[in-house]
């Protein structure tokens, strides 16, 4: 018996845009600048957002508000590439990607409020809820994936987690699942370095989490997760590898939150002020920015229109959450099952 020896562990790092805003022609993705500015578009308004439901929650307007300032480009360069029939997976820092993925952000705050109606997707787009579980939604995209398979349709199931997932089973059960079974998945790991407090050597010995990928049989890749640029090309290539049958890719944005990790955290407590100013040179907005100028695609009075635009946006959608009617106490059962079970509809009797 002849056994099978591999001596490469060694993924590929793509970076696109340096810290300047300089890109690789060569490995430039098919972007028409229409398509550049919307990025910048959704990036600024997505920034904004997080802004201000943070504003929110120190006002008391909100509860607990999981912010992703400095990962816009890991979430919504992956979101864009998805087309409305394709499965999104968030998880509980993914509301850039779920603003790109056309969420009312007034949806997003009535979750942030306590309201599991804001979860509710738009009709024409297939968003999952968000998941606080670490972990879990993983298994949901592969199931997701592999129902796609099994009934010939082309579309993507595309899940987003952070380091600290993969130190759980669903992401080597998932992971597994996908490679044997060559599902039409895009895993989307933000590694932000933290786990809350928790630093990325302490969540694995291995060098990347993308090299993980060759243990289960799939694609890995790591990417520079602070250029939209290289996030968007990354994840275009593994969308029309799984619509093609190619199977799963493993996608690590190396990336890092320039906040604390949610309203309840004080990341000064475990990362020096060095490391932080180290991460700020890198800022995805900014370097897009640098890029956009250079190609004359930005000025000062766009810029300045843009990010009036975004603040009207959310005040707008600030509004309308406000004005919401409150959940009655039944609401709480209609979301479990499609339909409601014996047991929820006893359940709804009795608050009746």
């Amino acid at each position: 018996m002849v056994k099978k020896v591999i001596k490469n562990f060694e993924v590929e790092y793509l970076q696109v845009l340096d810290e300047n805003g300089k890109a690789d022609e060569k490995l430039m993705p098919k972007l028409s600048d229409k398509q550049i500015k919307e990025l910048y578009d959704l990036m600024i308004l997505g920034r904004t957002f997080d802004d201000k439901a943070f504003s929110l929650q120190r006002q008391g307007r909100i509860g607990t508000y999981i912010q992703f300032k400095g990962q816009e480009a890991s979430q919504v360069g992956p979101a864009y590439v998805l087309q409305d029939k394709d499965w999104m997976f968030p998880m509980y820092r993914s509301i850039g990607a779920l603003i790109a993925r056309k969420h009312p952000m007034h949806k997003l705050l009535q979750y942030a409020g306590g309201d599991i109606r804001g979860l509710r997707s738009p009709d024409n787009v297939n968003n999952f809820p968000i998941a606080i579980t670490v972990g879990t939604q993983m298994t949901h995209a592969v199931g997701c994936a592999w129902a796609s398979k099994l009934k010939n349709e082309k579309d993507v199931s595309l899940v987003y987690f952070g380091d600290g997932a993969t130190s759980k089973g669903d992401f080597h059960e998932s992971l597994n699942f996908a490679g044997v079974f060559k599902v039409p998945a895009i895993f989307i790991c933000e590694n932000n370095q933290y786990a809350i407090s928790t630093q990325i050597e302490r969540q694995t010995a291995a060098e990347t989490i993308a090299q993980r990928a060759i243990s289960y049989g799939i694609k890995g890749i790591q990417v520079d997760g602070m250029d939209v640029f290289a996030m968007y090309k990354a994840t275009q290539e593994a969308a029309d590898n799984a619509r093609a049958g190619k199977g799963t890719t493993l996608i690590e944005a190396y990336t890092y939150r320039l906040c604390d990790h949610s309203t309840s955290d004080d990341a000064k407590k475990y990362r020096t002020e060095q490391e932080f100013k180290s991460w700020m040179k890198k800022e995805p907005v900014l370097r897009l920015e640098k890029y956009m100028r250079s190609k004359k695609l930005l000025n000062d009075k766009y810029k300045r229109e843009v990010t009036k635009k975004a603040a009207e946006q959310v005040e707008k959608e600030v509004e309308i959450y406000e004005n919401l009617p409150a959940p009655k106490p039944g609401e709480m059962l209609k979301y479990v099952y499609s339909e409601l079970t014996p047991n929820l509809k006893e359940q709804l009797d009795e608050l009746k």
